[in-house]
């Protein structure tokens, strides 16, 4: 027992022996580090170009553009460095210039180590350091959004007027060649069912893969205003057009009955008087004793209208 106990206590300071070793290791390791990256080194890095204020009317063709530049600085920025690689920004609306087929960018060593890097960093040397940028002409066009939408609505609703979308056109700008085939942009299809409130839906825009196009949106809302519908019946006179001179026509019915469907809020407004119903004389064929009538004139706020009588009988008095 005596023997066991000794054996425990013994190795319980071995381990604490080993702990305090990998303590003392792990200090030494961080010292290590720090004294390493807080000491400056230099080295050659490729960086991309980020391109800003690029004139709408311009694409540039060459963005792969790179820059050679050699660096001075702490261990500390080269790990940094090593996660997310910086970019030189160039902006085309005071750091470039047009050359013919190009645009230019040219400056000098310091300029970049004074606008692109901080105190900590000294830009050593940059290659090349005269950048070309090959560029087209962008064609900029208001092309239609097209709707695309499957609405079913409860029983006694409907929508009023048409839907609409916001906003109703998007501008692309791009190559000429693309832009040109673009006459429309379709939405995504809305699909509701059982509506009976007003339809306010955020679309996505079908875009064709952008590439060098660039969209004023990437989705429209769509709106629909959405009311209680009924039916109405008016009576409306009959009106026969194109009676050749010295004949003389009577006709039954004088009326004739026309259902209409329109929203509840607009159903007092609505009156006999702003239907006309036309029978065409001249549409009538030999020995024909009756004329069609047709619903020529309806109210903006009548949804849908029809005549329900077929046949007008005339006969020729004169």
């Amino acid at each position: 027992m005596i023997k066991k106990i000794k054996s425990n206590i013994v190795s319980s300071i071995k381990n604490k022996r080993i702990n305090v070793f990998l303590l003392f290791f792990l200090f030494a390791f961080i010292i290590l580090i720090f004294s390493k990256l807080s000491k400056s080194y230099t080295k050659t890095l490729a960086l991309g170009i980020e391109k800003v204020n690029v004139p709408q009317e311009y694409i540039i063709l060459n963005d792969s553009s790179k820059i050679n530049i050699t660096l001075k600085t702490h261990g500390f920025r080269w790990l940094k460095y090593a996660f997310s690689r910086p970019k030189i920004q160039i902006d085309f609306s005071q750091d470039v210039y047009k050359k013919g087929a190009v645009f230019e960018w040219s400056k000098s060593k310091a300029f970049l180590n004074n606008t692109q890097f901080d105190k900590q960093v000294e830009l050593l040397s940059m290659s090349p350091d005269t950048l070309r940028f090959r560029y087209g002409v962008n064609l900029i066009k208001k092309v239609p959004v097209k709707i695309n939408a499957d609405i079913s609505y409860n029983l006694g609703y409907d929508i009023s007027g048409e839907m609409q979308a916001e906003p109703d056109s998007v501008t692309v700008v791009g190559p000429n060649i693309v832009v040109s085939k673009i006459e429309a942009l379709e939405t995504e299809k809305l699909s509701l069912t059982d509506v009976r409130s007003n339809v306010n839906q955020k679309v996505k825009l079908k875009l064709p893969d952008p590439g060098d196009l660039q969209f004023s949106e990437k989705q429209v809302i769509l709106k629909a205003q959405v009311e209680k519908f009924t039916e109405g019946t008016l009576k409306v006179p009959v009106t026969i057009a194109n009676v050749p001179a010295g004949v003389v026509l009577k006709y039954f019915p004088k009326t004739v009955s026309v259902s209409y469907y329109v929203s509840l809020s607009k159903f007092a407004s609505v009156t006999e008087k702003d239907f006309k119903v036309l029978c065409d004389y001249a549409k009538a064929t030999e020995n024909q004793s009756f004329l069609i009538p047709e619903l020529t004139v309806w109210p903006e706020a009548v949804k849908s209208a029809k005549v329900n009588q077929q046949h007008v009988e005339f006969i020729i008095t004169k």
